[in-house]
């Protein structure tokens, strides 16, 4: 049997794609129109008439609900969130102590409400765990572990080899560090009870309905405009097809595989009985779980980024990309290399200029925003979600400020990225520098991180 390569992604192989919604009938108007029906906006939705029931709120969607990043990741709900160091360094380290600790909260709060919302989203909690491959990453690991310790990550524990290998048996992992803030999900699962939760509290969803533009008080589509005091803009990756959003955030590209269910006999060579999603320590990471159904769901960067900005249309992955994801599994884990990988498939998540994750409303337009997620978005959307939610009734007048409205990530500035060709020149230059200095490393000769990945680092602003 061949890899299916495509069809959005193989967690909608196992679910099938959704009936479809109906498009936008007309002009219309709302209280608070949502732009993309992936997470961020689903999330807003609900919160906003969970808050305030009367509210009228339409969420228009290009494709259909979770057909970008929320129906494609590697169903990592965990407590990372982009830009955090940054913020740190412009408002503070407590400022930035308070984000990490919304983060924490946030993983058991999507828990919560997939049990009250009774989502059955195949979430296991059992933490994150990162692990690291050579003297280099071990050096970085350390690094980053007593950095989140001073974040107030105090219940994060770090292993060595023999208690990493207890977990879940990675060849030549030479540490590791664990949180319990975080879980494992089904991705499209959960966007779909999401979903089906937000239309049960009155909000209506237009699906095949693309905004083609963005003004203060308008959302412009093919079918007609809708109107409404708040227009919130929740595309991540997609942002960039968006009238004069082209060189906001930057659709970066990440590619994963799912194995074939493995036998008994293989899940007793590899451990992995807690369940953790997996990560690495390496300059271009990976990224894993263990699925409910007994696979293993592996992601990278892959191709990083399209030249324009331009995105895919059915999740179709190069076959080289299929080739390095499975050489990664192999070499995690040799006594799988005769498993057959059933399925292989990509898409787009939103990165800012300067890395950070950001969740703005503008008073005088009305206009809203949230995402630059970098790949931390299934736990960041809500965080950004019940912010969105506290900003617009604190506009209104329902409410003052509170602690989600000051966060430091509120409201946050960034510049727009290069024009090409020197956008997709320097994604490209930035990515083979980092995949050569986990070569160069991966030879063991330093426990120093690679000079030219420290130089990619800093040239990127990432």
């Amino acid at each position: 049997m061949s890899t299916v390569n495509g069809g959005i992604s193989f967690w909608y192989a196992q679910e099938g794609a959704p009936a479809p919604r109906e498009p936008l009938p007309g002009d219309t108007a709302a209280d608070v129109c949502i732009v993309g029906g992936g997470y961020t906006g689903l999330w807003t939705a609900y919160y906003l008439k969970k808050a305030v029931p009367f509210l009228n709120i339409t969420v228009l969607e290009a494709k259909f609900c979770g057909y970008g990043a929320s129906g494609r990741n590697g169903g990592w709900l965990y407590n990372g969130i982009a830009g955090r160091d940054r913020y740190a360094k412009l408002h503070g380290h407590e400022a930035a102590v308070r984000l990490q600790q919304a983060m924490n909260a946030t993983v058991a709060e999507v828990v919560d409400v997939c049990e009250r919302e009774r989502i059955d989203a195949d979430v296991h909690r059992g933490g994150v765990l990162e692990v690291a491959l050579s003297p280099a990453q071990l050096t970085r690991l350390r690094d980053f572990h007593a950095v989140e310790t001073a974040f107030g990550e105090t219940d994060r524990v770090l292993h060595g080899a023999r208690e990493t290998a207890a977990r879940v048996r990675v060849t030549g992992a030479v540490g590791s560090s664990w949180t319990p803030h975080g879980a494992r999900l089904h991705p499209v699962k959960l966007v779909k009870g999401l979903a089906a939760a937000v239309e049960a509290l009155g909000v209506t969803i237009h699906e095949s309905t693309p905004v083609t533009e963005i003004r203060p008080k308008h959302a412009v589509t093919p079918y007609g405009t809708v109107r409404a005091p708040y227009v919130l803009r929740c595309t991540e990756g997609f942002t960039a097809s968006l009238a004069g959003q082209r060189r906001a955030w930057l659709p970066m590209n990440s590619s994963m595989i799912a194995t074939e269910p493995l036998t008994d006999a293989q899940w007793e060579t590899v451990g992995w009985e807690g369940r953790e999603t997996l990560g690495d320590m390496a300059h271009a990471y990976m990224y894993a779980q263990r699925t409910a159904d007994g696979r293993i769901a592996l992601g990278g960067r892959g191709v990083p980024y399209r030249f324009g900005s331009k995105t895919d249309n059915d999740g179709r992955t190069q076959p080289r990309t299929i080739e390095a994801l499975r050489e990664i599994l192999v070499r995690l884990f040799p006594q799988l290399a005769g498993v057959r990988v059933e399925h292989a498939w990509s898409g787009v998540l939103g990165v800012p200029r300067d890395w950070c994750a950001t969740v703005t409303l503008d008073r005088s337009t009305g206009l809203g925003w949230a995402g630059g997620y970098v790949g931390s978005g299934v736990a960041t959307a809500n965080l950004a979600a019940r912010t969105l939610r506290d900003l617009i009734q604190q506009d209104s007048g329902q409410s003052g400020p509170t602690d989600l409205t000051t966060l430091p990530w509120v409201d946050h500035k960034v510049r727009k990225w290069e024009p090409e060709p020197l956008r997709w020149l320097g994604v490209q230059t930035m990515y083979a520098a980092f995949r050569g200095a986990d070569r160069r490393e991966s030879l063991g000769l330093s426990a120093r991180t690679d000079r030219v990945a420290v130089l990619a680092n800093r040239l990127s602003g990432r």
